[in-house]
């Protein structure tokens, strides 16, 4: 007479965890979230653990946690796991108001925001192989190196030719031959 189990929402080889009611603004947990994306777990707990923001002690607490739902839960191989997901969205806004001049008042928003961290396990030879495309990619990405040859000397720039100098005016002669 019990509800019908619920239907799993990630794949065999992903667990999940969610960190509700961080005291941040989404935005300032967004930039510590893309620090951790795509990365093996273990460079992204190191990561997180020298980065000098503050929150991301309580990100770091939260891919902990889905490291041992991956582990316990789902008896994935800890070497393997790599964080496939980091999305950040809002949680509550607490509003305080602050006194103003002339008896009026502003508003001072507090915000709060969540973290939904997903690891990923991942096949070494899959990895391997991606690693294998994308040097594949940039060789492909890279012009061809030509032979050097040898080098021709540049051709040499038209130079303006210099006038001629002016001729003294004929009164000028005059008076020189007079001298």
């Amino acid at each position: 007479m019990g509800k019908a189990k619920r239907e799993r929402v990630l794949a065999e080889n992903e667990a999940m965890a969610i960190s509700k009611n961080l005291r941040v603004s989404p935005q300032k947990l967004n930039l510590v979230a893309g620090l951790i994306r795509g990365k093996k777990v273990d460079k992204a707990v190191a990561d997180l653990e020298f980065s000098r923001k503050r929150i991301a002690i309580d990100v770091r607490k939260c891919v902990m946690s889905a490291v041992a739902n991956a582990e316990n839960n789902h008896n994935l191989d800890v070497n393997d796991l790599v964080v496939a997901e980091a999305h950040v969205g809002r949680n509550i806004v607490m509003r305080r108001f602050h006194a103003r001049g002339r008896g009026r008042a502003a508003v001072v928003e507090k915000p709060f925001s969540q973290i939904t961290v997903v690891v990923r396990e991942t096949d070494a030879e899959a990895e391997a192989a991606k690693a294998e495309e994308k040097k594949a990619a940039k060789e492909k990405a890279k012009p061809a190196e030509k032979p050097k040859a040898k080098k021709k000397a540049a051709p040499k720039k038209a130079t303006p030719k210099k006038a001629a100098p002016k001729k003294a005016a004929p009164k000028a002669e005059a008076q020189k031959e007079a001298e």
